[in-house]
């Protein structure tokens, strides 16, 4: 009865003080206990921690090509002038077979990207690229043997780097590096895509694709790098 009448003078002198649910007892039971969780009377904290935010260094790449690392280079003839000034035609065959050969291709001659620092870039490191056992180092566009003659006396390039035409643009299709600039004020139609491989005996053991005509990592460092 005591206790009754002290839980009553506190409920009517303090309603704010204490805060009862009418579903809870007073006076638990062993099956209420084991039920409901207990609290102590010291007031919980809760840390919160968040956990770090982590951001990709790495985007997944859509660039592809017909052509594969471990696939045989589809055959293909390519033009150029030797010189002496005469017209003269190879093939992928013979510049591979046997041999270690990068071929890099530009969208084009004169442009000024392929002009300034992609063909220049692997004339400069020939002979470092040639002391690590590569045979052969030529460059591909889709323009005339006349443009890429040309163009070729206006680098001053020696025989540093083999200039080729694949004026039809027949090898580039077979190895689906095809590049659409026909929307382009300068007209350049279909070119090549930018990229830079190298292949043993015919094999690519290396690819690097660029995204259309970027130069990011097809230059003559970067393969130095891989062999």
């Amino acid at each position: 009865m005591a206790a009754s009448l002290s839980v009553s003078r506190l409920l009517v002198s303090s309603p704010n003080t204490l805060a009862l649910s009418t579903n809870t007892s007073l006076f638990p039971t062993a099956k209420t206990l084991a039920s409901k969780p207990s609290f102590t009377s010291l007031p919980l904290k809760l840390h919160h921690h968040p956990k770090p935010l982590k951001f990709s260094t790495t985007t997944k790449s859509t660039i592809s090509a017909s052509i594969a690392v471990g696939e045989r280079l589809p055959d293909a003839t390519l033009s150029y002038f030797d010189a002496s000034g005469e017209l003269q035609t190879t093939t992928i065959s013979d510049l591979t077979k046997n041999k270690k050969a990068i071929l890099f291709a530009v969208p084009g001659a004169f442009t000024p990207t392929c002009s300034q620092k992609h063909l220049p870039g692997f004339v400069e490191k020939s002979q470092e690229l040639k002391a690590k056992g590569v045979d052969t180092i030529a460059c591909i566009s889709v323009n005339d043997a006349f443009v890429m003659k040309a163009w070729k006396e206006d680098l001053k390039i020696n025989d540093e780097v083999l200039l080729l035409s694949d004026g039809n643009g027949d090898f580039t299709k077979a190895i689906g590096c095809e590049l659409d600039l026909s929307d382009k004020p300068v007209g350049l139609g279909v070119r090549s895509r930018r990229y830079a491989l190298l292949a043993e005996d015919g094999i690519v053991k290396l690819l690097n694709l660029e995204e259309g005509g970027a130069f990011t990592f097809s230059g003559a460092e970067d393969i130095l790098k891989a062999l």
